[in-house]
């Protein structure tokens, strides 16, 4: 995954003017898109969000590494802290100024989804769950992302894009439930819930990678939950003192640098270029290749249907990329 500069090849960086005293002011740099504006499209903009898809797609595997070493709270709170170091490095280096006062209440939807809800819930979850039925999650936010976006954003895909969106959704649950035997567990209210506040924070984040570039929208994100997340994560590590091995570190680097900055740097760039509705549907390929590398990694296996649900979900997301909307 790389970083980027602006929401498109072409365009150039919607920074706001600093305003006296070091602070942004609300007016938008000169060239940059005005607010609500509709982002360009970008050729690029599949490829950024497959990539996206491809790191969330290590999420799960990654996350049962780092358990191995971790409890789960000095988990989310450190991966939390370390790729907020990470972004704030980039954030200083290239002295980007403080985002618009606009700006900051979506932020906040962005780190309580993103960069805290999620990781906590599904971390939680994965204590007891196995990867395949946490992929449930998975399956069901393409549909979510699109139906808040719809309510948030006003888009309104065409009734082929519905029908294809819906059809892949049912395929990826289908399959998921199968997989793990159909049995619910207390953990399935933390996935519906991480569900829930994912999809949230994927469609403000989307609406802000417009007007900002995306690896600022989930850096400044990552940096508002720094003074919650030191704290928690200084606490967690004194209560639950890590174990380090090769996995749990792996697992940990890749949750922190990988899943929650570098995949949702370009994840928001591909919804910016795209469309979040049509980005979303590109998730839907995410729950198979989550099994994949679950067999790869953690040893777990696989039941025959799996090629075939992954042909279903790859002509679903062929029509959903070709339906206007």
């Amino acid at each position: 995954m790389r970083t980027q500069s602006s929401a498109t090849a072409s365009t150039r960086i919607a920074v706001d003017t600093p305003a006296p005293g070091g602070t942004s002011a609300d007016t938008p740099a000169p060239g940059a898109p005005a607010p609500g504006a509709p982002a360009p499209r970008s050729a690029a903009g599949p490829a950024q969000a497959a990539l996206g898809v491809v790191a969330f797609s290590l999420t799960f595997p990654a996350t049962v590494w780092g358990l191995e070493g971790f409890g789960p709270w000095a988990l989310v709170a450190a991966r939390s802290v370390l790729a907020a170091l990470i972004a704030g490095g980039a954030l200083l280096a290239l002295r980007v100024p403080l985002p618009a006062r606009r700006h900051w209440p979506g932020l906040a939807v962005v780190a309580a989804g993103v960069v805290l809800g999620f990781p906590l819930l599904t971390t939680l979850a994965l204590r007891t769950s196995t990867t395949a039925h946490a992929a449930v999650v998975v399956g069901l936010l393409p549909l979510t992302t699109a139906l808040l976006s719809a309510l948030r954003m006003g888009a309104r895909p065409s009734r082929t894009f519905w029908a294809a969106a819906l059809a892949g959704a049912a395929a990826v649950v289908a399959f998921t439930v199968q997989q793990s035997g159909g049995a619910l567990s207390v953990a399935d209210l933390y996935l519906f819930g991480a569900l829930l506040v994912c999809a949230a924070g994927y469609t403000e984040g989307g609406r802000l990678a417009r007007e900002l570039p995306g690896w600022q929208v989930i850096g400044w994100a990552l940096a508002l939950c720094l003074p919650l997340t030191v704290p928690v994560a200084a606490v967690a590590l004194v209560h639950q003192p890590p174990h380090l091995g090769v996995h749990s570190v792996a697992g940990l680097l890749w949750v922190a640098a990988g899943s929650q900055f570098l995949g949702l740097v370009v994840w928001y760039r591909g919804m910016a270029a795209i469309g979040i509705p049509k980005a979303s549907q590109l998730q839907l390929a995410q729950p198979l290749l989550t099994l994949v590398w679950s067999v790869l990694l953690l040893g777990e296996h696989l039941t025959p249907a799996a090629p075939l649900t992954a042909a279903a979900v790859l002509v679903c997301i062929a029509v959903t990329q070709r339906a206007r909307g």
